[in-house]
């Protein structure tokens, strides 16, 4: 789960492995012309990847101010899961809310009915305002949806992957993440 928190931590770094794994040159400019990123978020996105052992410096290739990257084999698992879950939000506007910090991480642990304290305890560093927003934003776009449990004494909410999400939640599972 830390890999996955990691991985999307930055905005663009599922959009960079996606693009690779869809056989994109591992360069700078055609990289960021896919992604639409801005330069310095895409540099943040792809230094992190190198610092999780994503991708590398492609060696003998590329100009040393232009250098080639390719997936690690690490990143070859994580990158067909960034296609996948491309393929399941094709269009940008929902694909901004997967460049979101939490939402991925969120999705991987909701694929059985679980309370708040259940999904804050699996994210580990999430603060309560985080996960809340986030679940907020998740239950509107139709990703996760938010129930009342009765079956205590006291009523709870338990919240699911649904939709998109489960299917999200299911490339992340069958990813081994």
């Amino acid at each position: 789960m830390q890999l996955l928190v990691n991985l999307t931590s930055k905005a663009w770094s599922l959009k960079i492995l996606a693009q690779l794994h869809a056989g994109l040159p591992g360069r700078q400019a055609p990289l960021i012309a896919a992604t639409g990123a801005s330069r310095s978020s895409f540099a943040a996105s792809l230094d992190l990847l190198i610092q999780l052992g994503l991708i590398e410096r492609n060696p003998g290739h590329g100009h040393p101010l232009r250098p080639e990257f390719r997936l690690t084999e690490n990143g070859k698992v994580a990158a067909a899961m960034a296609s996948r879950i491309e393929e399941i939000v094709p269009n940008e506007d929902a694909f901004a809310i997967l460049r979101r910090s939490w939402t991925v991480p969120i999705l991987a642990v909701t694929g059985t009915p679980s309370r708040f304290s259940a999904i804050k305890s699996g994210l580990g560093p999430v603060t309560d305002r985080a996960l809340s927003k986030s679940l907020g934003v998740l239950e509107e776009k139709e990703w996760l949806r938010r129930d009342i449990d009765l079956s205590q004494r006291t009523p709870f909410p338990i919240y699911h992957a649904v939709n998109a999400g489960l299917e999200i939640n299911q490339v992340i599972s069958a990813g081994g993440f």
